[in-house]
């Protein structure tokens, strides 16, 4: 009797949660946006919105809530209704964020589910011209010649540019000097003016500098060269195997959103990410979209989580 009643009761919760998305959408969607206007994770925000407001059939409202690496829109989102009307584009600190702050205002793994990863833009390993390496062996054998005699630039402990750094001194057993910068405008002003020789930057912000010759650029971070940058190898090509890494846009919702709603939010997603316009934007910034469904989605990000957990304790790496 109690498994006949339990089965009903599931029942009649899917039928209202069925009656629920055949109602949804009837008012616009919120994406917030865990970075402020002007950034990669904005210019996608805004790329997407009127294209996944025209499939769902209502329209995408974006506002930025910017701050602490991507924690306030998080946290946002975790107290958010689970009702679909409430969406978060996200970038790649929130694959950072478990293992640089221990006690998160909400909890990645229970409290979002993961709808899509838009894209991945793989960075450039920069170096001023005036610095003898011409090459990523180049570098490698003179930091090896000389440990910490090399210095990286980056936007702040625990940035994006930092573990890039980090990670390519693990990879390429080499041990370099860390200078963190409070923000990345600054840190790639200092590299291109010559005070530090070496930065891992983003492609699009980076490949103005790389065509006028003020940076040369050894090695792209991705598992393939980038498209704006064809004549540039990857890390591997240029002998140091096994080194990937990637900033990222993903979208989520609350964990409890009805799944009838998250298929529907993450299939309209794919139809616009195979749009010729979404796609060329996505090149423009220099990455490529990211081939999979919602799935390889959490699981590429979970992945994400795990290699940097590593990275993070063995580096003992901080933030201010």
């Amino acid at each position: 009797m109690q498994i006949f009643v339990k089965a009903l009761l599931v029942a009649l919760l899917a039928t209202v949660g069925l009656a629920h998305a055949q109602e949804w959408p009837n008012r616009p969607i919120n994406l917030i946006v865990s970075y402020p206007p002007g950034g990669t994770a904005d210019l996608m925000a805004r790329t997407i919105s009127t294209p996944l407001g025209k499939i769902l059939g209502t329209s995408i409202v974006v506002e930025n809530k910017p701050g602490a690496s991507g924690q306030i829109a998080a946290s946002y989102l975790a107290k958010a209704s689970a009702d679909g009307y409430t969406l978060m584009l996200d970038a790649s600190s929130y694959s950072v964020n478990p293992s640089l702050f221990p006690k998160l205002p909400y909890d990645p793994n229970k409290d979002f589910k993961t709808l899509a990863v838009l894209a991945q833009y793989p960075n450039v390993l920069l170096v001023n011209p005036s610095f003898p390496a011409k090459s990523v062996k180049e570098l490698v054998a003179i930091a090896k010649a000389k440990p910490n005699s090399i210095s990286y630039a980056s936007s702040g402990n625990g940035s994006a540019q930092h573990l890039a750094g980090a990670l390519f001194e693990v990879k390429a057993g080499v041990e370099m000097q860390h200078i963190p910068y409070k923000g990345g405008g600054p840190a790639l002003n200092d590299v291109v003016g010559g005070q530090v020789p070496v930065f891992f930057g983003s492609v699009a912000s980076t490949k103005q500098y790389v065509d006028s010759g003020r940076l040369n650029a050894l090695a792209v971070t991705g598992k393939k060269r980038a498209s704006s940058m064809p004549n540039v190898p990857t890390m591997a090509e240029a002998g140091v195997p096994g080194y990937e890494v990637y900033e990222w846009n993903g979208i989520f919702a609350p964990a409890a959103t009805p799944a009838v709603i998250l298929i529907k939010i993450s299939d309209a997603i794919a139809k616009v990410m195979q749009s010729a316009e979404v796609r060329d934007k996505v090149l423009s910034l220099g990455g490529e979209p990211f081939q999979g469904n919602s799935e390889a989605a959490d699981k590429f990000i979970k992945a994400q989580m795990v290699e940097w957990a590593k990275l993070v304790k063995s580096g003992k790496i901080a933030v201010d």
